[in-house]
C-alpha cells in the first residue's frame, strides 16, 4: 500500500558550519558532488510556475548553465510554460537527487535570455533536437503521433543539412534570478537538516527551518 512506502534517510548531514556564505556556491558545491556520481539527469528540475487563472503548474526541464548568477534552461516560448512566465514571471524550482537524498529549492523571477544568447546554444543542439523544436507546437493540441513524425520527417527533407535551420523566434531561454534558496539533507526519524537562503541588505541571510 502508498501509505506502507517509506525510507529512512541516512546518507548525510548538515550543519550551519558547512555552508558557503553564498547560496551560489554551496549550489554548485552540491551539484558538483552530484553530477561526479554520474547520476542521469542530475541536471533536471521541477520548474513550477503560475497560470493566468492563478493556479500552479510544474513540469520537469533541465539546467542548461548558472551564469551571472542566474539559472538558465531553455523552451518553447509558446509552451503552456512560457505563457505563463509571460503573464506572471514569478517561478520556482526544485531539485531532488535521490542518490544523496538532498534537496534545493529554489524562487525567482525568469526572464528571456538574449537572442544572441539563444542563438548561440539552439546552434549547439544536435541536429535532431533542431528538427525537434521547428516540428513540435509545444503544448497545443495534436492530430496524433504519425502527425508529429510527418511533420519531423518533412522539415528534414526542407533542411538536409544542419547549417540551413535557424533558431525559430519562438524557442530560445530563460535565466531564473533567484530571490530564495532552501537547501534540504534528508535525515533519520524525519528531522531532516533544512537551511533557507534569504536576502539581507548585501549579503545572505541564513536560517535553519524545522523539518
Amino acid at each position: 500500500m502508498l501509505a506502507d512506502m517509506r525510507e529512512e534517510y541516512a546518507r548525510g548531514t548538515l550543519h550551519k558550519s558547512d555552508l558557503s556564505e553564498s547560496p551560489l556556491k554551496q549550489f554548485d558545491l552540491w551539484f558538483n558532488q552530484i553530477k561526479e556520481m554520474g547520476v542521469p539527469d542530475a541536471n533536471a528540475f521541477t520548474l513550477s510556475t503560475i497560470t493566468k487563472n492563478g493556479t500552479p503548474a510544474s513540469r520537469v526541464v533541465l539546467l542548461k548553465g548558472v551564469e551571472s548568477g542566474s539559472f538558465v534552461f531553455f523552451t518553447n516560448y509558446l509552451s503552456e510554460k512560457g505563457m505563463d512566465i509571460e503573464s506572471c514571471p514569478n517561478v520556482a524550482m526544485n531539485f531532488f537527487w535521490r542518490d544523496l537524498e538532498r534537496q534545493v529549492r529554489i524562487e525567482g523571477v525568469a526572464t528571456k535570455l538574449s537572442k544572441d544568447a539563444s542563438d548561440q546554444y539552439f546552434n549547439s543542439r544536435p541536429y535532431s533536437s533542431q528538427l525537434g523544436a521547428l516540428a513540435s507546437p509545444q503544448s497545443e493540441i495534436i492530430k496524433s503521433r504519425q502527425w508529429l513524425e510527418e511533420r519531423w520527417s518533412e522539415l528534414r527533407n526542407d533542411f538536409p543539412n544542419e547549417e540551413q535551420i535557424k533558431r525559430p523566434d519562438h524557442w530560445g531561454g530563460y535565466a531564473i534570478q533567484p530571490s530564495l534558496f532552501e537547501f534540504w539533507q534528508g535525515r533519520a526519524s524525519r528531522l531532516h537538516d533544512r537551511f533557507r537562503y534569504s536576502p539581507s541588505s548585501d549579503q545572505w541571510k541564513i536560517d535553519r527551518l524545522a523539518p
